[in-house]
């Protein structure tokens, strides 16, 4: 018996907004789901919580990257399934996955899909679904605001980008399964449980959120001219190809730093730190999936 919630971002649109999504569940036998929603994504865990005390079984999760990491965040356990509504920007974990963003579609393989054990990484304690780094990343997307990303889309991600790519860089300190990787300064640190940014740039081939382990890539340029060597090095082909990135993966990441960093996680910024702990939980949710996505895997 299936007991279905919605956890829905207010702020966030897809299609003909909530209105649609409540008339497709009813059309699909659900008339009376749980329903959450919230003003802001760092209100999703209590609904969350709600929705699990109250018998859910499926969480619908209405919202961007940012949205499904605070749900996420909740769970911390692989029962209830949850099914991703991509109604944000980037949408990252949705597009890699093979979930499109139209409702009804969505909607059919939350109930009809396969589900799938994906790993979750862990920064400082607390869980993401894709991606979590400091410096580049996170200047972006801290200087990213959301009535920027509303009314300008992607567009808004490029301008806040031009100021990170004028940072000044960090000397650093990263173990990799303690073990001693990196040393020196650095503009950027990124750990992926996924492979692909925003736009379509792949930066981890090899990624799998279900491999039990996570991507790391650490960028050594300085200003915008060597910044813009990189990316023309991941559009041709991949992050192997820069003399300024170097990558590898692991289960767990210690990154230390000279100077407090403001991170990143799934999107949304957090405080500065000088130390970011990392580690993977393995299998750690259950995710609604396309059927052919996950026979082909």
């Amino acid at each position: 018996m299936t007991t279905v919630a919605v956890v829905a971002h207010a702020g966030k649109s897809l299609g003909n907004g909530l209105a649609e999504l409540r008339k497709v569940l009813d059309e699909a036998g659900f008339p009376n789901p749980l329903w959450f929603e919230v003003p802001k994504s760092r209100k999703a865990p209590k609904a969350v919580r709600r929705a699990v005390a109250e018998g859910a079984t499926l969480v619908f999760v209405w919202g961007g990257d940012g949205m499904v990491q605070r749900c996420v965040d909740a769970l911390r356990a692989p029962e209830p399934a949850l099914a991703i509504l991509p109604a944000g920007t980037g949408n990252l974990l949705a597009t890699s996955l093979g979930i499109p963003k139209d409702i009804a579609k969505a909607v059919a393989i939350g109930l009809g899909g396969d589900r799938r054990r994906l790993d979750l990484g862990v920064i400082n304690g607390e869980s993401f679904a894709a991606m979590a780094g400091t410096g580049f990343d996170a200047i972006m997307m801290g200087a990213t605001h959301s009535g920027a990303k509303e009314s300008l889309g992607r567009v808004a991600y490029f301008r806040s980008s031009l100021k990170a790519m004028r940072a000044r860089r960090v000397h650093m300190e990263i173990r990799i399964d303690d073990t001693a990787w990196f040393k020196g300064k650095s503009s950027c640190v990124l750990v992926g449980n996924i492979g692909t940014l925003t736009g379509g740039i792949e930066v981890f081939p090899d990624a799998s959120p279900s491999d039990g382990a996570l991507e790391v890539g650490v960028v050594t340029a300085r200003g915008t001219w060597q910044w813009m060597r990189v990316f023309a090095r991941l559009i041709e082909g991949g992050s192997h190809l820069s003399p300024l990135v170097e990558v590898t993966r692991a289960k767990k990441i210690v990154v230390k730093l000279r100077r407090k960093r403001s991170y990143e996680l799934d999107g949304g910024t957090r405080p500065a730190a000088k130390r970011l702990a990392i580690h993977v939980n393995a299998a750690a949710i259950s995710v609604c999936v396309p059927g052919a996505i996950a026979a082909a895997e």
